[in-house]
């Protein structure tokens, strides 16, 4: 489909139809809807200034855009209007692939001080089962429902949530919470504040948070993860491919790790005490804040490092 630029003060675009159709002043904050025609295995690109994203699957071989512009409380029509004519809209559909891109013209002045006060962004997308995702946006949560492909998503602030993904899956936010149900492949993660939890991953984990707490419910790869301000909780069900790291400067690790791994366990705290489930034959001085060990007579590196908390290693 040829290039589409909107702008969402003055008009909105109807689902499929190219034609813009003017608001009355009275109509200035409904959405606009569009539609692309496409193929599986596509990707989805979104690059917004401001805007929460929700993506959602359906069975059919189209690209749904829905995107909601909103006053926010005590705004009056005349500043939000203002706001709104200085943002573009363009959204191109080419090949199987997706194109979102919202621009605010007057850059950061009012992004980041002023156009997020007066107005409210939302993007909800529908994408096939089988596609792929990159989604940026520089103010706002990011929720990518079930689906297959690649998910990569950044926000500079807000939240980021998955579902189950058959596929590989980077997030990355400056200032919310990471949530991810599932994923087929490896999972790298990185928040500046906010906690992790991730489910099932069957590939590598690569978590990482300044302010919270970590939490993996299995992972069937190597994992490192590595937190200033929370503990750590990581289930490591086969023995792992490659050396794993675990570290925090505000809390206690445990790791829950299969009966019949086999790694070099190197365990230190400097503000508590270390304890296993499993049998280990130490040499020389015995400490209660430190354990270096085989398990099950070896194998890649467990290393699991706090400054303030217990360490315990559990057999699942």
């Amino acid at each position: 489909m040829s290039r589409n630029r909107c702008k969402p003060a003055v008009m909105a675009v109807a689902a499929v139809i190219l034609a813009a159709v003017p608001l009355r002043a009275a109509e200035v904050q409904g959405d606009v809807n569009q539609s692309f025609k496409v193929k599986e295995k596509g990707v989805l690109t979104l690059n917004a200034d401001l805007g929460s994203v929700e993506i959602r699957t359906h069975r059919k071989a189209t690209v749904n855009v829905d995107v909601r512009f909103e006053p926010r409380r005590d705004v009056d029509d005349r500043e939000f209007k203002s706001i709104l004519r200085d943002m573009d809209l363009e959204m191109t559909g080419k090949n199987g692939d997706v194109d979102i891109r919202l621009e605010y013209k007057r850059g950061s002045l009012r992004v980041w001080d002023g156009a997020g006060r007066y107005v409210r962004v939302s993007f909800l997308i529908t994408v096939p089962e089988v596609y792929n995702v990159n989604v940026k946006t520089s103010g706002g949560s990011i929720q990518v429902r079930d689906l297959t492909g690649e998910v990569m998503a950044s926000t500079s602030g807000g939240s980021l949530k998955f579902g189950n993904i058959q596929g590989p899956v980077k997030g990355r936010t400056s200032g919310g919470s990471i949530e991810l149900q599932s994923c087929k492949g490896n999972a790298e993660v990185k928040t500046s504040g906010g906690s992790i939890h991730l489910g099932k991953v069957e590939g590598d984990v690569y978590a990482k948070t300044s302010g919270g707490r970590i939490a993996v419910e299995e992972v069937l790869g190597r994992i490192e993860a590595a937190t200033s301000g929370g503990s750590i909780e990581a289930s490591i069900s086969r023995p792992p491919r490659g050396n794993c790291r675990l570290t925090t400067s505000g809390g206690s690790i445990t790791v829950y790790l299969a009966g019949d791994a086999g790694v070099d366990l190197d365990a230190a705290t400097s503000g508590g005490r270390v304890s296993t489930d499993f049998p280990v034959t130490v040499q020389g001085v015995i400490s209660k804040r430190s354990l270096r060990a085989g398990i099950n007579g070896g194998g890649p590196q467990l290393f699991l490092r706090t400054s303030g908390g217990n360490i315990y290693l559990k057999q699942l």
